[in-house]
This record gives C-alpha cells, structure tokens and sequence, in this order.
C-alpha cells in the first residue's frame, strides 16, 4: 500500500451539516431523506460541537413518544465528545483507528477547522484501492 494515501484522499467533502439550536426531528428527517446514519454539528461559527447519530436520533423518538414532544433541539441528544481524525492522517492509521472505535464515521479536520468526514466504507475503500 502506498504510504502515500491519506485521509483527505478518500473523506466526504460534501458535508450535511446541522446546527445545535435545530429541531431534532428536522434533522432526523434530514438524516432518513439523506441517506446516511449521522452528521457534524457545527455552530453559527463553523464550529464543530457535536455529532448527531440515528441512534441519537432513536432516544429523541422514544422520549417523543412518551412526552409527545418533538421540539428539543440537537444539542439535547447530540453527542459532544467527538473524535476526530486529521485530514493528513494515513490512511492506514485511520482504518486502525476504525477498527479500534464502534463509530462508523469521524468528522476530518485541518488546521482546526471541519473539512470533511470519513467513513468505513470510504476506509474499506482506500483499502482496497491500494491492495496489491
């Protein structure tokens, strides 16, 4: 494998992003009509101050369900210890690094700032690419 391939190789530019004061059941919706299991929480700034998952998502329908409440918003359930990964990282340091973690995704950073997201398939991918 080339040690060459790096994180910003193969990340998810293309961000989804949600902020922190959304409704929840918005950016669940978000989440179903996108097609993917979680996304950044970045503040007015571009901040990065969460991530929200659909099992994040699954605790708001169920306290929803017994409150019949819907208007909490993100930064209720977000998730606000996130690990990151660099956008220079090897690629084969961050697939380590996957399969070290339960998450499916890490939010890529560079020089402090959100630049994209990685995730299993895009790590199995780097793989495969460079198998050989």
């Amino acid at each position: 494998m080339s040690s060459a391939s790096t994180v910003a190789d193969y990340m998810s530019r293309d961000l989804i992003t949600l902020s922190p004061d959304m409704e929840i059941n918005r950016a669940m919706n978000i989440l179903l009509e996108k097609h993917i299991s979680g996304a950044p929480v970045v503040d007015a700034s571009g901040k990065l101050v969460g991530m929200l998952s659909k099992k994040d998502c699954l605790a708001a329908a169920l306290a929803a369900s017994y409150y019949r409440d819907w208007g909490k918003p993100v930064s209720e359930y977000m998730s606000t210890d996130v690990q990151t990964l660099e956008s220079g990282m090897d690629i084969v340091a961050a697939t380590s690094v996957f399969l070290d973690s339960s998450f499916r995704r890490f939010p890529v950073m560079e020089n402090g700032r959100l630049v994209g997201q990685i995730s299993r398939a895009d790590a199995l991918r780097a793989m495969s690419d460079n198998w050989g």
